[in-house]
């Protein structure tokens, strides 16, 4: 009998320039001496905090454990496939680009960095810049970075509540203030700093324009209708290459059922309310707002039982191919 069981992991909290004292809407007990930009829930070093692997890293888990906690459908056996984390954004961050899987080889990395952002919250006005705008090459834009005015080639659009925005390998990307977000990605790293108003942090230029995509799928996700049953709701938010994504909103037990194609491990991200992960056999664990619980895919089936009502994200690496997602900007 595997000795895995449903994971409660420990929030690592990312100084950032851009960030914020206050991270209430979401952690409303945590009280920081400097600026926080992320949290970080499912990072190679990020830890265990409940049951008898309680302060071993998703690194050595993965290591140890291999397809018993990531499943058939992560491309490495050995390594957590997917990072999720909030971002807290106060300032704008730099203009930066990750690499698609391509451009990340041609680095020695063994893959890029697509990722996706689901908007928890946004004050009126939020923006993100997605992109650059239409017919702007490559070197028009490196001409703009030397002459600092990199943000005015960028696609601004603005952001609400409840919104799913696809970046692709290769786009370049920044947001803006009065957000709270909570990222999937690929399990990387690398990001290459463009453009940095004027702060005192190293750009990447030569690697990063190397990586920059002209025209890229990128923009907000067109979304099937989320479905309805016994006060129950269940949104399809994202289904892509690397990862898929659907928000619950949970007022009466709700049974996952184990996955029809290849396995995957499961990740539960709380954005308000407060539920219970259960899985025979196991000790039941408390999902509460800020938390990630990690569903290693060995346990198949589970159960999340709301404490009057929870909302969640569920995210775990398809089990088939998939194309790239719709998207509009």
């Amino acid at each position: 009998m595997s000795e895995l069981y449903p994971l409660l992991m420990t929030p690592a909290f990312d100084p950032r320039p851009w960030g914020t004292l206050d991270l209430s809407p979401i952690y409303s007990n945590q009280r920081f001496d400097e600026k926080i930009g992320e949290a970080w829930l499912t990072g190679d070093a990020c830890k265990v905090a409940n049951g008898p692997l309680r302060g071993r890293s998703l690194a050595e888990l993965s290591t140890e454990f291999g397809r018993e906690l990531v499943g058939e459908a992560a491309r490495d056996p050995k390594r957590f496939p997917l990072l999720l984390k909030f971002l807290f954004p106060h300032e704008k961050l730099s203009v930066q680009v990750h690499p698609d899987d391509e451009a990340a080889r041609r680095v020695g990395e063994p893959w890029g960095k697509t990722e996706c952002w689901y908007v928890a919250h946004a004050k009126p006005g939020a923006q993100i810049g997605l992109g650059l705008k239409a017919g702007v090459t490559r070197e028009q834009f490196e001409r703009a970075i030397q002459e600092n005015r990199a943000e005015d080639l960028l696609n601004w659009i603005n952001v609400f509540p409840g919104e799913m925005i696809y970046v692709a390998g290769g786009t370049v990307h920044t947001l803006g203030p009065n957000s709270i977000i909570v990222e999937t990605q690929q399990q990387s790293d690398t990001t290459y700093r463009l453009y940095d108003y004027g702060r005192p942090r190293e750009l990447h230029l030569k690697e990063g324009l190397a990586a920059v995509k002209e025209k890229v799928k990128s923009g907000k996700v067109v979304r099937p209708a989320p479905t309805q049953v016994n006060g129950n709701r269940r949104a399809p938010l994202i289904a892509a290459p690397y990862f898929s994504v659907e928000m619950f909103e949970l007022k009466e037990p709700y049974e996952f059922e184990a996955e029809p194609d290849k396995s995957s491990v499961q990740i539960l991200v709380a954005v308000e309310g407060c539920g219970v992960v259960e899985t025979d056999g196991t000790e039941p664990v408390t999902l509460a707002k800020g938390d990630a619980v990690v569903v290693p895919a060995s346990l198949g089936e589970f159960r999340v039982r709301p404490q009057w009502a929870v909302e969640f994200l569920k995210a775990k690496v398809p089990g088939k191919t998939l194309p790239e997602p719709m998207t509009r900007m």
